[in-house]
């Protein structure tokens, strides 16, 4: 590695004040690195949008600087805005062996064919002129998850990805204990941590308590099994086909991202099943009852996901009978409680038992509780700490951890999306921003919806539309035909009439004036015609439609 004094810099453009979007650039001399590549999903007032990803203005400013994209783990929140990111910067990209199976299928999805893929292994090191690069083992809830070092020769940067201490792994990869000592032992510069979990107290139960609490499920059922859970969690998927196996039951699979998952997973050796378990979920007719296990999607209640379909009668392969069990594996994210609810209700009213959250030990999170967090800075005994994977509420928190392990507060940086902060061997601050913030996707539309139009579709959605249409004299100015009025969302025009007839009336007197004042400029005319219908049904509705005034000139 060639020496330098050049300061090293850490730039967040997602994950912060926030659960999602994670990606994080390391800068030295003339070389920036990319930690992950995720997606967010939109808030409720984001009417439309599909998805949200990183701003990378910065990194294609400085597109000759950047090496590569190294992935932690194949989470959405860490991989989605891959596609997305290669269309305009297309780099190569380093990840353990299943993170890259499933880029590629959603490459794929993308139809973007041209992607450097380079695979490489827990304990890997990729070297360049000013910074070493290695993957170390850590435990989450989807196989192949790494902690990421950086090595410069100002220190090294320790960034844990996301984490939880499982000492019995479902895959028996434990966490590489013994590196990250020996990495904290050398000395650590900064640390990038993981702060999901910091409110809960003690340690995250082992991903085994699950197929303890599984095994007891399928002994005890009668009927059909449909177990909903995220799609990544390839070792809960596993320890269900485990179940299964033992009691006698074939595995069907529903829903899109599930199927891929599982296809990716069985393919690369990280699923392991008999032959015949496997079976299609239009076979399902051809068996007992008791006979069949189904994994499907839909564990957040997303409206479109197999599982909320199959509560609202509406997938097209199979329905709720009564006597089935359904077990919702997982925890709500913040802010899905109430979809998560509505899906159990309609469950419950279609006859099923339902077990979920705290009914039973049947999900354990992929996230570090506060001992484990505890024993991370134990171990890598950082100068520096940036919290890193949470809202500004885990992250404060997270800070004041490290403060009472005996960290100076001083060393300690909560950081938001696009702030710089600039190292040294003896020091470190923030010093600046970069352009960050959130890209969000609407169909095929990237970046083109921005916070004017998203405020047009608020007002749409709450106060509804009233379109005005007045043809005029080229000549005179003077009304040729209507004005017509047509209402979308505001009122129902057959119960008032009255009121639109009224408002017909406002238009014309409208008009009538501008005529007289000889104003025929259409900007002035659409604002008159605006002002004073926007008073009226004001007045008489106490509600506030956008008008949108159309005028034809003959």
């Amino acid at each position: 590695m060639t020496r330098g004094s050049s300061k090293l810099r850490v730039i967040p453009l997602g994950g912060l004040n926030e659960i999602g979007k994670n990606m994080t650039l390391i800068e030295y001399k003339n070389e920036i690195i990319v930690i992950d590549c995720g997606l967010s999903f939109p808030e409720d007032e984001m009417l439309g949008i599909d998805i949200v990803i990183p701003d990378i203005t910065y990194l294609l400013k400085n597109k000759e600087k950047v090496k590569g994209i190294f992935i932690t783990h194949g989470h959405e929140d860490h991989i989605g805005a891959i596609p997305y990111v290669l269309k305009k910067l297309n780099v190569p990209i380093y990840a353990t062996k299943l993170s890259l199976g499933l880029i590629e299928v959603k490459l794929k999805e993308h139809k973007f064919n041209n992607a450097q893929l380079i695979k490489v292994d827990a304990g890997q090191k990729i070297s360049f002129n000013n910074m070493e690069i290695e993957f170390i083992r850590v435990n989450h809830s989807i196989p192949d998850a790494c902690s990421i070092a950086v090595t410069t020769d100002i220190g090294t940067i320790f960034h844990t990805g996301d984490f939880k201490i499982d000492y019995t792994p479902i895959d028996e990869d434990v966490m590489d204990f013994h590196r990250i000592a020996e990495i904290g032992k050398k000395g650590v510069l900064l640390m990038m941590a993981d702060s999901t979990n910091v409110e809960r107290n003690g340690s995250t139960m082992s991903e085994r308590t699950v197929g303890d609490t599984l095994d007891k499920i399928f002994m005890n059922a009668q009927g059909r099994i449909i177990i909903a859970t995220f799609a990544s969690n390839i070792h809960r998927v596993q320890q269900i086909i485990n179940s299964a196996q033992k009691y006698n039951r074939k595995v069907a699979v529903s829903g899109r991202s599930m199927v891929n998952v599982v296809n990716v997973a069985t393919d690369l050796g990280y699923l392991t099943m008999p032959d015949d378990i496997l079976i299609d979920l239009n076979e399902i007719k051809n068996y007992k009852d008791n006979e069949i296990v189904i994994v499907t999607t839909g564990s957040q209640g997303e409206p479109m996901s197999a599982l909320s379909r199959m509560a609202s009668s509406e997938h097209k392969k199979m329905e709720i009978i009564p006597g089935d069990l359904v077990v919702i594996s997982a925890h709500p994210i913040p802010g899905n409680e109430k979809t998560v609810s509505r899906v159990i209700n309609q469950l419950f009213e279609k006859g099923a038992d339902v077990i979920y959250d705290d009914l039973a030990d049947v999900h354990v999170s992929g996230h570090a509780c506060k001992e484990e967090l505890k024993l991370m800075h134990r171990l890598v005994k950082p100068k520096y700490f940036v919290p890193v994977h949470g809202e500004f509420r885990h992250l404060k928190q997270h800070g004041e951890l490290a403060v009472s392990l005996g960290m100076p507060e001083e060393n300690v940086f909560i950081m938001s999306s696009g702030s710089v902060l600039e190292l040294d061997r003896n020091s470190a601050k923030i010093v600046g921003t970069v352009p960050s913030g959130r890209i969000l996707v609407d169909g095929l539309g990237v970046g083109d919806v921005g916070n004017i139009v998203l405020r047009d579709r608020k007002h749409l959605s709450e106060d509804g539309l009233m379109v005005v249409v007045v043809t005029i004299s080229k000549e005179d100015g003077k009304v040729l035909a209507g004005p017509d009025i047509i209402s979308r969302g505001f009122v129902y025009v057959r119960e008032s009439e009255d009121l639109i007839e009224k408002a017909k009336l406002v238009v014309k007197e409208a008009l009538s004036q501008c005529e007289q004042k000889q104003i025929r400029e259409w900007a002035q005319l659409k604002s008159t015609i605006k002002d004073e219908l926007k008073n009226y049904l004001y007045e008489k509705t106490k509600r506030n439609p956008m008008i949108l005034p159309i005028i034809m000139e003959v």
